[in-house]
């Protein structure tokens, strides 16, 4: 008796290939339905409808064609089971050998804005049926849910009978097909609702293992969408990408991503801003009207410790920015774009993992941020709201000058991406001073302003938290600081703000703070 395969695909990439082998060489009837069956039949392959198979219509526009017990009869009885068999041979159903389906793009159809309605016609009921169906008895049934699985299974036909290790591997990506299509329909549901989900329901798509974790002893995997975030990204050049290359990428774009982030050359008017990342905190960061201005600016901060690491631009790479680069042992630089010249010029530097990300593979609306604890997952909302400055409360006798005003503005946001205890000093819209991950503030104050050193006079001091203590402030005034930036909120503040006035600092309370662990 001839093997009988079931397909029914949404996507249908190499499918008239795949039949075509099934059927010649392999002798396989092929049953099928609808635009599955439609495109077949174009192709010149013969094909049995599900509707004459099971002596059904497909009934409710569609809604209802492959659920019905010669379908499923067929599929999942157990072909070493006698009272199957009977019961097959009972009720005239054709074994079922084979299983090809993938699902409806119900996830391409909310990416597109579509209304609920749509939506909901768009989630699969046969297709997870019968995927489930044949992951379930694998031991008898083949299940394909990826037309690149296609070539390793006619592969493997060649070789003879199909090992049951292979056929376990089939069920499991078969199951996890079917997952993740049952987590985008719950998280959609939930965030078209408002609704609080009682699970965490996450899938990510493994996409490699990496040569180790943040140390050669630890194993790493990463698991990630293709079309979006760093695996969409066009590694242009250099080494393969590690997991702390990974997470300092992830830094360090965060940082930039607050200037906004354009693929244009030389764009008027255009915000460039660099970013120097070491292990997930910034050492130098500057806003300037090229590329290359505002990497040297970032540079001067802490040129120590910019020694391999990580830059981040929101603007076309220039010819000018790759001459400075190439001056610097660094691990990656990533961008929106570079220019031929430039790419000329890296080149040269053949372990510097160059990374090309345009903006539309970047989302930062809606995201969440996870951390693993015993036992438990945490999440909250990232960070990356605006914060208004009309809440920001200027506390002071003195007010800070127009200049004084912006790099204040740039201080806060640079500081919102530095471990807490977080300080920063800024002067020219160019850090020039960190101070991060301290156990205390004066002590991450006294780390800004003494690498700082004589360029904090007149600059201005950013801090992620409160001042319980005025000592803060008379830190700063040594140094020549005359504007300071802070949530406020202390019991104490009246301290920090009369300090102030002393010594004739102004002062901003945002009324919002910025920690991170």
């Amino acid at each position: 008796m001839s093997p009988l395969a079931l397909i029914s695909v949404s996507d249908k990439t190499n499918i008239i290939d795949f039949s075509k082998v099934l059927v010649k060489e392999f002798g396989y009837k092929i049953l099928s339905s609808g635009g599955t069956a439609k495109h077949l039949e174009e192709a010149k392959i013969p094909v049995i409808k599900v509707s004459e198979f099971t002596n059904s219509p497909e009934i409710l526009e569609g809604r209802v064609k492959t659920l019905h017990p010669r379908i499923h009869g067929g599929i999942l009885a157990k072909r070493s089971n006698k009272i199957h068999l009977n019961d097959i041979e009972n009720h005239n159903i054709d074994l079922i050998d084979l299983v090809v389906v993938n699902l409806y793009p119900f996830q391409k159809k909310i990416e597109a804005n579509c209304s609920w309605e749509e939506a909901i016609e768009n989630i699969d009921i046969g297709g997870p049926s019968m995927i489930r169906s044949a992951a379930k008895n694998h031991q008898d049934v083949s299940v394909l849910v990826d037309y690149n699985q296609y070539d390793q299974f006619i592969d493997e036909l060649r070789k003879g009978s199909l090992l049951s290790s292979y056929k376990t591997e089939l069920a499991l990506k078969a199951f996890e097909h079917t997952a993740s299509y049952d987590a985008a329909i719950s998280n959609w549901i939930a965030k078209e609702k408002k609704l609080e989900s009682n699970i965490h329901i996450r899938t990510f798509p493994f996409l490699r293992n990496l040569r180790y974790g943040e140390n050669p002893h630890q194993k790493a995997t990463w698991y990630g969408l293709n079309d979006m975030g760093w695996n969409a990204a066009k590694q242009l050049q250099g080494k393969e990408l590690s997991y702390n290359n990974l997470l300092d990428l992830e830094s360090a774009l965060s940082t930039v991503l607050e200037f906004d982030y354009e693929q244009k050359q030389n764009p008027p008017q255009q915000i460039n801003a660099a970013v120097i990342l070491k292990h997930n905190n910034p050492c130098g960061a500057a806003l300037a009207n090229s590329p290359s201005d505002a990497f040297r600016k970032a540079l001067d901060c802490d040129s120590t410790s910019a020694f391999g690491g990580i830059v981040a631009f929101n603007n076309n790479v220039d010819f000018k920015a790759a001459e400075l680069l190439a001056n610097i042992f660094l691990e990656c630089v990533v961008a929106p774009s570079f220019d031929k010249e430039a790419l000329e010029i890296l080149n040269k530097k053949k372990n510097l993992r160059l990374l090309k990300l345009n903006k539309e593979n970047i989302k930062v609306d809606n995201k969440s941020t996870f951390k693993s604890i015993l036992g438990g997952i945490l999440e909250q909302e990232n960070d990356n709201k605006i914060d208004p400055e009309n809440e920001w409360s200027f506390v002071t006798q003195m007010r800070p000058s127009t200049e004084e005003f912006n790099d204040l503005k740039f201080a806060w946001k640079i500081c919102k991406h530095v471990k807490s205890n977080a300080i920063v000093i800024a002067k020219d819209l160019t850090t020039i001073g960190i101070g991060a991950g301290q156990m205390n503030r004066v002590g991450a104050a006294k780390i800004a302003l003494d690498s700082s050193k004589d360029k904090s006079n007149s600059a201005v001091l950013a801090s992620d938290g409160f001042f319980p203590f005025s000592d803060s402030v008379k830190i700063a005034n040594k140094f020549g600081i005359k504007s300071i930036i802070q949530p406020g909120g202390s019991v104490r503040d009246k301290e920090s703000i009369d300090m102030c006035n002393k010594f004739g600092i102004s002062m901003i309370f945002t009324n919002r703070r910025h920690f991170l662990h």
